[in-house]
């Protein structure tokens, strides 16, 4: 028998082979399909109970099923799998639209709205009951039946374009190898960086070195590569993903993808795709978002045009560089730093060693929120890389099971992120706790050490670890409610925030430490490293801003005029612009976030964040770091409260006041009485 489609708990790998996936998610549709007939059978008048509650419940199976496909899809991809995802994903959205373009599940649904107020509702079931309401009539339920039809074709469209986009990426990023056989071309390059690229190439039955457009290689060959040319050739393949005129080109995704999401949008009523996702959001309208980034942008691009030209000056007076480009930034920009403040990322990594962080991260959630974290082996695995853990509270009670996935790999799309196969929700008396996934693309261990990672990988581990947090200690009663199930620009909180306590020394002492001599990390280096903190924070900050505007330049106008992806772009980034163009080179043909992940019109949630989580440490400043008073709030006011009540709510009950853009700008060094 099919081993997806039986009841079970923790998803069984094992048992999965790739020709289980179509039929089991065929027939989960068609047992959702079932449960929603009988909501909208039920003779009953319409309540809360037989309607909303029953509609939120209904497809668990379906979510189970999906959530093993797309996860596997991600970070363990093949072409079968592929080929599977581009069957079944027009098929997914074309059930979705029948739920949502059901005139009769859509009158019980209204019914129960119209009479809300004589409900006695609880804030959560209201939530609930506006969340069901506002995604039928936002989504086309109140359209009539032409342009109904013409929203399925749209939407089918857009789930295999968005497929394909994410799978050209990937192609591109493993198509690609820098492979050296001069000892001379690897100049500038640490010892563990060779040591991985040789393992890399020999890997291949190859001579030499071996580098790849995968983070953990990409990233160091960039910083620490003396070779001008060399930089330049992998800054270029990594830029110009997508973007070669060929099969695996990404130029008419794009194009495709802005239209057809303007289409839908004017479809449904809304001027753009930007008016239509913001209504939900925080920010609420693209005007707020646009005055949001202008007025960052005001705040950081003289700091960045000053970083920038110190940046200049130094590459000047060490290599006589005349013009700094975009494959000079990384390499110079790690050589200042180290003059500056005499820390260098190499001398930082033997203190981090992979399970030494991850130990860390959680004796921080331990003091925080009082959970414990057991490592098991009986737990089914997608791959031998993924480490599996059991996290229960003070009392004993089980909380989450917890899936780590830590290292690049062929299948494995880039990047780092936080995901779920099984969600929190309570029903019959039983609370169904989350099964939370972390996948990233550290270092790996190479034959004479173990994997240790740079501080900027750090961070990374315990931003991803904070939205596992959400997801782990969520506690509603609804799926849909449950942890990161959030406002798109409130998501980034709970992770933004944990990354503070990677800079405090009391959360360092409790982990970092070297992996050979057990020594713990020199209180001068914690210095540095805090002082550091802030260093070129003008240049990131204006990059962020550079993308959330490209962003809203794709998604907040109608984008059928334009005729060029590249000059479109331009256009976009002038404003904010350091560096001279690469005309080889196109962001938004692999620009993932947009195109295939979430955050269309949603890129600049990230800074948004920044303003919550640089005002929400600072309460925990003001009391502790490990305050349990402050902890608790957090945790009973934010993480296990998932989407129940609007986020501004949430965030005044926990802070006391909305958030203050000034926090943000007082650590990143950026408010005007700073130089």
């Amino acid at each position: 028998m099919n081993p997806l489609l039986k009841a079970f708990d923790q998803a069984p790998f094992s048992q999965i082979k790739n020709e289980h996936f179509k039929p089991a998610i065929l027939e989960a549709i068609a047992t959702t399909r079932a449960e929603i007939n009988a909501v909208t059978e039920n003779e009953a008048p319409p309540s809360f109970e037989n309607t909303i509650a029953a509609l939120d419940y209904a497809g668990y199976q379906l979510d189970r099923v999906s959530s093993v496909f797309f996860n596997l899809n991600a970070a363990e991809t093949n072409p079968e799998i592929q080929r599977i995802a581009k069957e079944v994903s027009p098929i997914l959205s074309e059930f979705q639209n029948d739920i949502i373009l059901n005139t009769q599940l859509f009158q019980r649904v209204k019914s129960v709205y119209e009479q809300s107020e004589h409900l006695d509702l609880t804030v959560e079931e209201q939530t609930l009951l506006e969340k069901k309401y506002k995604n039928f009539s936002r989504n086309g339920a109140n359209l009539m039946e032409e342009k109904k039809k013409r929203l399925r074709e749209i939407d089918a469209q857009l789930a295999q374009l968005t497929l394909k986009f994410g799978e050209n990426v990937l192609a591109e990023t493993n198509k690609y190898q820098l492979h050296l056989t001069q000892e001379e071309d690897l100049e500038g390059l640490p010892d563990s960086v060779k040591e991985a690229a040789a393992q890399r190439a020999q890997a291949k039955a190859m001579k030499g070195w071996l580098f790849t457009l995968d983070y953990p290689s990409y990233i160091p060959f960039m910083k620490y590569a003396k070779s001008r040319a060399l930089r330049k050739q992998m800054a270029i393949a990594f830029g110009s993903k997508g973007f070669h005129g060929d099969t695996l080109d990404n130029q008419a995704n794009v194009l495709q993808i802005t239209e057809l999401r303007h289409e839908r949008a004017k479809l449904l009523g809304y001027q753009s795709h930007a008016h239509f996702v913001l209504e939900e959001r925080m920010a609420e309208t693209p005007q707020k978002v646009y005055d949001f980034l202008n007025e960052l942008l005001e705040k950081a691009k003289p700091a960045a045009e000053r970083e920038f030209a110190q940046l200049q000056a130094f590459a000047a007076e060490l290599d006589g560089i005349q013009q700094l480009e975009k494959w000079d930034g990384a390499y110079y920009s790690e050589k200042l730093k180290q003059q500056l403040f005499q820390l260098d990322d190499e001398k930082l990594k033997p203190y981090f060693k992979l399970e030494q962080v991850i130990d860390g991260v959680f004796k921080v959630a331990e003091k925080l929120f009082g959970l414990r974290f057991e490592e098991v082996f009986d737990v089914e695995k997608y791959h031998n890389d993924v480490k599996t853990f059991k996290v229960y509270d003070t009392q004993g009670q089980f909380v989450a099971l917890f899936y780590a996935d830590f290292h690049p790999r062929p299948g494995k799309r880039n990047g780092a992120w936080m995901t779920s196969f099984k969600s929190q929700f309570r029903k019959d008396n039983k609370n169904s706790r989350p099964h939370i996934s972390n996948v990233c693309n550290f270092t790996p261990s190479t034959p004479t050490q173990p994997s240790l990672l740079t501080f900027n990988e750090v961070t990374t581990l315990f931003h991803e670890f904070g939205h596992a947090l959400h997801g782990m200690l969520a506690d509603t009663i609804y799926p849909s409610l449950s942890g990161t199930s959030v406002y798109w620009d409130f998501v980034e909180l709970p992770s933004q925030i944990m990354e503070n306590w990677c800079y405090e020394k009391e959360a360092l002492e409790l982990f970092a430490y070297h992996y050979e001599t057990k020594e713990p990390i020199p209180m001068e280096l914690i210095a540095k490293i805090k002082e550091s903190a802030t260093f070129q924070e003008g240049m990131q900050t204006l990059r962020q801003v550079s993308f959330a505007l490209l962003d809203m330049a794709w998604h907040g106008a109608d984008p059928s005029g334009i005729d060029s992806v590249k000059q479109f772009e331009t256009r976009a980034f002038k404003g904010t612009q350091l560096y001279p163009d690469t005309p080889e080179t196109c962001m938004s043909t692999s620009f993932s976030h947009i195109f295939q992940g979430g955050y269309s019109s949603g890129y600049y949630s990230y800074k948004w964040a920044e303003v919550l989580d640089a005002d929400a440490f600072a309460y925990f400043k003001e009391h502790g770091i490990f305050d349990p008073e402050i902890a608790r709030k957090f945790k009973d006011c934010i993480l296990s409260k998932g989407g129940t009540e609007k986020p501004m709510v949430l965030y005044k009950r926990f802070r006391g006041q909305e958030p203050d853009l000034n926090a943000l700008l007082e650590r990143a060094g950026l408010l005007e009485n700073q130089v």
